[in-house]
């Protein structure tokens, strides 16, 4: 994976505002993991905003621990890409800009804190999650690693 920008459709001018996030992209059996947070209806790749100061591996650590009880091994983080996209089709000037991480893990995956459920997703799944993870979705697909 290389990293893409998305086109922010119906967006004249520069977007209005930037949500920096880091992602951990789970792969498994040509699957991805899934995380949905309670209340909501799109999955999303597990991961979040970074805190004051945080670099990327640091904020993956925390959010991945914090989501999925589950701790990333520090030296296995490699990054695979980074992608932007508009939040949704109805706030076109908002964009996501989310780094996106691979990493090898110790523990049990379950859903914790602010997440109601975990699934592994394929590429059928795609309407499932949100723009910016499209992508990811569209470049896995391209590369053969999402079934």
């Amino acid at each position: 994976m290389t990293g893409a920008t998305g086109p922010i459709p119906g967006a004249p001018g520069p977007a209005h505002g930037l949500i920096d996030t880091v992602a951990w992209v789970h792969l498994r059996d040509g699957m991805i993991l899934g995380a949905r947070t309670r209340g909501k209806d799109l999955f999303y790749i597990p991961g979040g905003k970074r805190h004051a100061g945080e670099s990327d591996e640091q904020t993956l650590l925390r959010e991945v621990g914090e989501e999925l009880t589950v701790a990333i091994v520090p030296g296995t983080v490699a990054h695979v890409g980074t992608y932007e996209a508009p939040v949704d089709v109805d706030t076109p000037r908002v964009v996501v800009r989310m780094a996106c991480y691979t990493g090898d893990h110790r523990g049990t995956l379950a859903a914790a804190g602010e997440i109601e459920e975990i699934r592994w997703l394929a590429y059928a799944d795609r309407a499932l999650v949100p723009p910016v993870d499209q992508l990811v979705f569209d470049e896995l697909r391209a590369a053969g690693r999402l079934s």
